[in-house]
C-alpha cells in the first residue's frame, strides 16, 4: 500500500504520516489494532475505572487489547475522527516484539543498554537471532517475531536482560507512522517477520524461580546473625546484570557482613556458608560465589582499624 501524508501538525512543526494508513497496513497483517492518543503512547477510550457499561462494554469492560481489531470499516470511521496513533495488540496478532530500550539518564556510566544486552544474551547462548521485521522506535528498536504454535507468552520486563521488555499477551507495541514528543516510529528492516527462537521461548516460559528459603542462622551474635540473614535474602533475591546484579549485589552484601567477622561477633565459615547458599539460588556458579565471597571478606578483614576490630 503506498503510504501518503497527512496535513494536520502535531504542534511541533513536521507533518504527521498518514495515520490511517499506517492502521489499515497493520490490519491487512492480520495485526489488530488500537488507536492511541494523537502524539501518545496511551491507549485512546475510557479506562476500567470511568466504564460507562454500555455499548461493547454493556456485560463488563473491555480493554483495548479487547477491544482491537483488523475491520477496515471501523479503522476508517476511528481515525476520520482524529489523528490517532496506531497501536498493535501483541497476543491478538500472534506476535511476541523485542523492545530494545537505552541506558536511563540516572544509571552509572557503562551500564548496558538493550541492544549491547540482547547481543551479550545471544553471545552467551552462543545463538544468533534470525532475520526478522525491525522498527526504529523513538527511543530504541522493536524487533518483531511470530510466536510458535500453542505457546501463549505474555509481556515481560528485563526477563531476558537490562532493558530488554517483551510485548505479547496482555500489551501492545506503537505501530510505524506514530510519532510522539520523542521522536517518529519507522520500519527500518521490512523483511518477513519471523518466528521466535526456540531457545528465546524456553527463556522467555520457563517457570519463575520458587523463592528462596529464609536463611536462620544459630552462631554468633544477635546482631550479626540479624545482619546475615538480611544480606542474604539480598544476595538470593537478585538477578542477573547491571551494577545491581547477581556478582556485584553478593560483594557488597559480603562487605557488609564481614565487619562482624572481623569484630569477633561471628565465625567466618559461617558468613561463607550462609552466603554461598545464597549467591548460588541467583545461579551462580559455585566457583564464581567462592571466589567472590572470599574476597570481600578478605579485604574487610585485612583493613578493619583497631577500633572496629577491637
Amino acid at each position: 500500500m503506498t503510504q501518503t501524508t497527512d496535513t494536520r501538525r502535531d504542534g511541533h512543526g513536521p507533518l504527521l504520516p498518514d495515520l490511517l494508513a499506517s492502521a489499515l497496513t497493520a490490519a491487512e497483517r492480520g495485526w489488530p489494532i488500537i488507536p492511541l492518543h494523537p502524539g501518545s503512547k496511551r491507549p485512546a477510550g475510557h479506562a476500567e475505572r470511568a466504564c460507562p457499561g454500555t455499548g461493547r462494554c454493556a456485560d463488563r469492560h473491555r480493554t483495548p487489547e479487547e477491544r482491537a481489531t483488523t475491520d477496515p470499516e471501523l479503522i476508517h470511521t476511528a481515525w476520520a475522527h482524529r489523528p490517532y496513533n496506531v497501536g498493535i495488540a501483541t497476543g491478538p496478532a500472534g506476535l511476541l516484539v523485542i523492545d530494545l530500550d537505552p541506558v536511563k539518564a540516572e544509571e552509572p556510566e557503562g551500564a548496558p543498554d538493550g541492544a549491547t544486552s540482547l547481543q551479550a544474551l545471544c553471545e552467551r547462548a552462543r545463538q544468533v537471532l534470525p532475520d526478522t521485521y525491525r522498527v526504529r522506535t523513538a527511543r530504541g528498536e522493536h524487533l518483531y517475531f511470530t510466536t510458535p504454535t500453542g505457546v501463549r507468552l505474555k509481556c515481560s520486563v528485563d526477563r531476558l536482560g537490562p532493558h530488554i521488555d517483551t510485548r505479547a499477551w496482555g500489551g501492545y507495541v506503537v505501530a510505524p507512522g506514530s510519532t510522539t514528543p520523542d521522536g517518529t516510529y519507522e520500519v527500518t528492516h521490512d523483511a518477513p517477520v519471523a518466528e521466535l527462537p526456540g531457545w528465546l521461548t524456553a527463556l522467555l516460559t520457563e517457570a519463575d524461580k520458587p523463592a528462596p528459603v529464609p536463611v536462620r542462622v544459630h552462631d554468633g551474635t544477635r546482631a550479626a546473625r540479624t545482619a546475615l540473614e538480611r544480606e542474604c535474602a539480598v544476595v538470593a533475591s537478585t538477578v542477573e546484570g547491571g551494577p545491581n546484579g547477581r556478582n556485584n549485589t553478593l560483594h557488597r552484601s559480603a562487605c557488609k557482613v564481614a565487619r562482624f567477622v572481623a569484630w569477633g561477633d561471628i565465625p567466618r565459615h559461617v558468613v561463607e556458608e550462609a552466603i554461598q547458599g545464597a549467591g548460588e539460588a541467583t545461579g551462580l556458579p559455585p566457583a564464581e560465589c567462592r571466589t567472590t565471597i572470599r574476597s570481600a571478606l578478605d579485604w574487610v578483614i585485612a583493613h578493619a582499624t583497631p577500633r572496629e576490630a577491637a
